[in-house]
Formats: structure tokens, C-alpha cells, sequence
């Protein structure tokens, strides 16, 4: 039966093998690539930038991306949890509600430090 599972894996592996020949090939067949020297220049709103594509940010928005990432993973986190909600009943409730605590702490202790203020 195990043997079974590594033919399945291998046939999909060909097939996706397969559409992405499939693919390169008919990217190829659609036309001539013209190599131009502007079209690797980065525009902006149709007009070339006045700075350099490279800019760096300042490293408050960093604490911003961090918790946007936070509440992402929480929403990733909260949809396999509803589903298996009915099943486990008052223990996943529990075990949901200390997971957003953690986060809600986190959240208080960002926001008593400053890290949610514009500069």
C-alpha cells in the first residue's frame, strides 16, 4: 500500500514536470523578445525616479511589519481552530483564548512602549 502513496507522488511530479514544459514552450512560441535598454529602468507613475531604487526605511516600520505578522499568523492560527472547535469543545476554547492573551500582552506592552506611535 506504501508503494502505492510514491507513484502517486512521482505522477504528479511528472505532471506538473509536464505543464511546465508545456508552458516554457509556448511562452517561446508567442514571440520575439527585443532586448531594450530602458525597459530594465524602474519608473514611477510613467516618469524616472528622482532616488535610487534602493532606498532604506526607517526602522519603525519594521515594529509595524513584526505586527502586522503577529496577527497575521493569529488569523492563520484562528481558522483551523474554529473548525475543529465542536470536537474539542471547552478545551479549545481555553487553549485559543491563553494564544490570544499572549498576543493581546504583546499588543499592550508594544503599545505602552511607544511602538505604535507615527514619527
Amino acid at each position: 500500500m506504501p508503494n502505492t502513496y510514491y507513484l502517486i507522488l512521482l505522477a504528479m511530479l511528472l505532471c506538473i514536470t509536464a505543464l511546465a514544459g508545456c508552458l516554457y514552450l509556448l511562452k517561446k512560441s508567442m514571440g520575439i523578445i527585443i532586448k531594450e535598454p530602458a525597459k530594465d529602468v524602474p519608473v514611477e507613475a510613467g516618469s524616472l525616479p528622482q532616488k535610487p531604487a534602493w532606498v532604506r526605511f526607517h526602522v519603525h516600520y519594521y515594529g509595524f511589519a513584526l505586527l502586522f505578522l503577529a496577527f497575521d499568523m493569529e488569523m492563520a492560527f484562528m481558522y483551523p481552530w474554529a473548525v475543529v472547535y465542536k470536537e474539542l469543545g471547552i478545551t479549545a476554547l481555553i487553549d485559543m483564548g491563553v494564544f490570544l492573551m499572549i498576543l493581546f500582552l504583546g499588543l499592550l506592552y508594544t503599545w505602552s512602549q511607544g511602538g505604535l506611535k507615527r514619527q
